[in-house]
């Protein structure tokens, strides 16, 4: 049960395979860029013990502490609820419901990267996350 207020948002969910860099930089950077307006959601198929550090520190340097976060399952419920999924490498393990908008965007996995490996990955999430929000959220 939502309250009006989550229905009327949308829902965005980003999936990757562990939950722990890429998706976890993207939910963060929506849910500070879009100030609320969107409901954010990431999961993974099958999510890491932490968040990745060398992506908490990459996020920290823009301002965004990533470092409470923890990699969450992918379920079929979290895609369901979701009006946009993002999927960043996990192939064939989300599931697939009509009336969804999918988009796959191919990035480097950071796993096992250092920071300076991290940051160009971050920045093309973010510009890739400041499209998302042009095109999701209605202009007034």
């Amino acid at each position: 049960m939502s309250t009006t207020e989550t229905a009327s948002k949308p829902t965005v969910l980003f999936v990757c395979v562990h939950n722990a860099g890429r998706s976890q930089m993207a939910a963060a950077y929506l849910t500070t860029l879009s100030n609320g307006a969107i409901e954010v959601r990431s999961a993974g198929s099958s999510p890491a013990e932490s968040v990745n550090p060398a992506a908490v520190t990459a996020m920290a340097e823009e301002g965004i502490d990533m470092s409470a976060e923890i990699p969450k399952v992918l379920t079929t419920d979290a895609v369901r609820e979701s009006d946009v999924v993002i999927t960043m490498g996990c192939g064939d393990t989300c599931p697939i419901f009509p009336g969804k908008r999918y988009e796959d965007w191919e990035l480097e996995d950071p796993a096992g990267q250092g920071v300076d490996a991290v940051r160009p990955i971050r920045d093309d999430i973010k510009a890739r996350v400041q499209g998302l929000i042009a095109e999701v959220l209605p202009t007034s």
